[in-house]
């Protein structure tokens, strides 16, 4: 427990604040990286020679790659550190990034996104068990959402500025000064960042015949389930959004310039960065109410997208701005889940546990999209020149079926957790009157 070791440096103070701003720093970059092929997409058409289809496996094997590394990376994280694998993770990306900038081919061009994707993978849980082990109880909710959302600005320097460089500079120059960034990050991250604020010990030493048992605890937990099914029915409908199934819905199916539906996607992530803060504060205030806040912000998201799919016509500008606005709620309520880890696993288990929670959107992101492209063929097998409102209708009606899951998860996983915190003497009353998130690492570190 982490109340039995030494500490050695304050938490919650400057020092914690200049490690987070620097791993916040990489975790920009990451999403700068995951996202720059958003506006690249005709350009890499062209230089690949391939067709719509192929495109989207850039970003599908991308996020598949992504959510298949998440429990190794959960592991090696509780193994070796934060520090340790966010230089690794750095050290990924640059070099898929540099590949991809001189790739010729798409089987070359899809590897080095796929190592790209394996980089990335590494990058967000590892920050946050920085957070968590520098922090304080009542400060980490609203640093996690900060890091979550300013993390998305990455996605808008992946918008105008690389396009700019892209028709400046050409892609080769583009992509390989991008990858220069990730050596300018590593040098900081080895100078500033350190593991945590406790005497060596924090990592907990995982021997290989005992890995399975081990994460059989984490997964038994109800609290992790309870965390993975709030980032499961959250994190998706922006992910899907954003990153496939936005652009052509807004275009095809709504009728908006390529400009509108750009703009539209980009005050997603302002939005996002804004509402983000406030749900941090929520969480830390009302810890008992986390799982019920993600619910609304579920609820939200379907009943907006219920009124825009039953209109006979397409909708109004104004009702798509409070589509876009409403579902990019979904991505700083995503951040509630990795609150939840922190709360029901200690410090030496938060790696394996956050991979877990991390898994769940992605999942639900990666099934979404391909339920969407599915219905979308049969609908209009004629490809994407033949889309029509009616098509994107039923197509993206299938969200429907991952919110009601992930909710029924949610609910179910609530009591669950419920009932193990009222087996600790005096948990549950301390929960509801906000005073500790126990009965992890945060009800030790609450009283440092």
């Amino acid at each position: 427990m982490t109340g039995t070791r030494q500490q050695l440096h304050n938490i919650g103070r400057r020092r914690a604040y200049a490690i987070w701003a620097t791993a916040l720093a990489v975790y920009v970059l990451a999403v700068f990286h995951r996202t720059s092929l958003g506006v690249a997409g005709l350009l890499a058409a062209e230089r690949f020679d391939i067709s719509a289809s192929q495109l989207a496996t850039f970003t599908v094997l991308q996020l598949a790659v992504y959510a298949a590394m998440q429990i190794p990376v959960g592991v090696l994280l509780d193994r070796f550190g934060s520090k340790a694998l966010i230089v690794t993770g750095l050290v990924a990306m640059t070099i898929g990034q540099l590949w991809f900038s001189v790739a010729d081919s798409f089987a070359f061009a899809l590897a080095a996104r796929a190592l790209l994707g394996a980089g990335d993978a590494m990058l967000f849980t590892s920050i946050l068990r920085l957070i968590a082990l520098w922090f304080l109880v009542r400060q980490a909710p609203v640093v996690t959402q900060l890091t979550g959302m300013i993390g998305q600005m990455g996605a808008v320097a992946a918008a105008i500025p690389l396009s700019a460089a892209l028709h400046t500079w050409g892609w080769t120059m583009t992509y390989a000064t991008a990858a220069f960034l990730g050596v300018i990050a590593t040098a900081a991250i080895l100078l500033v960042v350190k593991d945590s604020p406790y005497e060596k010990g924090a990592v907990e030493r995982i021997k290989i015949r005992a890995l399975r048992h081990s994460l059989t605890e984490v997964w038994r937990d109800p609290g992790t389930r309870l965390g993975m099914s709030v980032h499961f029915a959250t994190q998706f409908a922006p992910t899907v959004f954003a990153l496939l199934w936005g652009y052509p819905f807004l275009v095809s199916g709504q009728g908006l310039t390529p400009t509108q539906a750009s703009a539209l996607l980009t005050w997603m992530t302002i939005v996002a960065l804004f509402v983000g803060p406030t749900i941090g504060r929520l969480t830390a205030i009302h810890p008992y109410w986390r799982s019920m806040m993600a619910l609304g912000v579920v609820g939200s998201i379907s009943l907006v997208w219920a009124i825009v799919l039953a209109l006979p016509v397409r909708s109004p500008l104004w009702l798509l701005i409070v589509l876009v606005s409403v579902t990019a709620f979904g991505g700083p309520g995503s951040m509630i889940a990795f609150d939840l880890a922190r709360s029901f696993h200690r410090s030496e288990r938060y790696g394996r546990a956050s991979g877990v929670v991390n898994m769940g959107g992605f999942i639900a992101s990666l099934t979404t999209m391909a339920l969407i492209g599915y219905v979308l063929d049969r609908m209009a097998p004629g490809g994407p020149e033949t889309y029509t409102l009616d098509d994107f209708r039923v197509a993206m009606s299938s969200q429907f079926l991952m919110w009601g899951f992930g909710a029924w998860m949610i609910w179910r996983y609530r009591r669950h957790s419920l009932r193990r915190v009222a087996r600790v003497p005096g948990a549950f009353e301390a929960l509801r009157d906000g005073s500790t998130l126990l009965p992890g690492i945060s009800r030790d570190r609450d009283e440092d």
